[in-house]
């Protein structure tokens, strides 16, 4: 991790994304930083994203076609993410131990910087609401 400079628009983007109780995308953390400082652009909260993404101080969550979302990596505090792709819904997956991995096959001189699980599927909701709606329409049922 690099250290950069601690402006008062990185600071704000921090807190906004400690005190974060879901992972947000870059416009959230900019409605929620311009109540801290009203000046504050939607460029100057993606540089600071970026920037902190690049040091390791904020992971990111990518799904294609959707905004990219946002988590603060609190030390000592690692997680993985399981995404709902009914309705896009992320909830962390605390881990406290990961059996070994099989050996990847990576290209030679490929140097490992970080490891990320996914888990994918369909959240309890969306389940729920899925079978619901094979219910009604099933009307022998």
């Amino acid at each position: 991790m690099t250290m950069v400079r601690q402006t008062k628009q990185r600071a704000a983007v921090i807190e906004v994304l400690q005190s974060a109780r879901s992972h947000p995308d870059a416009a959230w953390v900019h409605a929620q930083v311009r109540e801290r400082l009203p000046q504050v652009s939607l460029g100057t909260v993606y540089r600071t994203l970026d920037t902190l993404v690049r040091d390791g101080v904020v992971v990111t969550i990518e799904r294609a076609g959707q905004a990219t979302r946002y988590d603060y990596r609190h030390p000592g505090h690692d997680h993985h993410h399981a995404v709902c792709r009914s309705c896009g819904a992320i909830f962390d997956v605390e881990m406290a131990d990961l059996p070994p991995l099989p050996p990847a096959v990576l290209p030679a001189g490929f140097q490992v910087s970080d490891v990320r699980l996914e888990f994918l599927g369909v959240c309890p909701d969306c389940a729920d609401r899925a079978l619901g709606e094979s219910a009604r329409a099933d009307p022998l049922t």
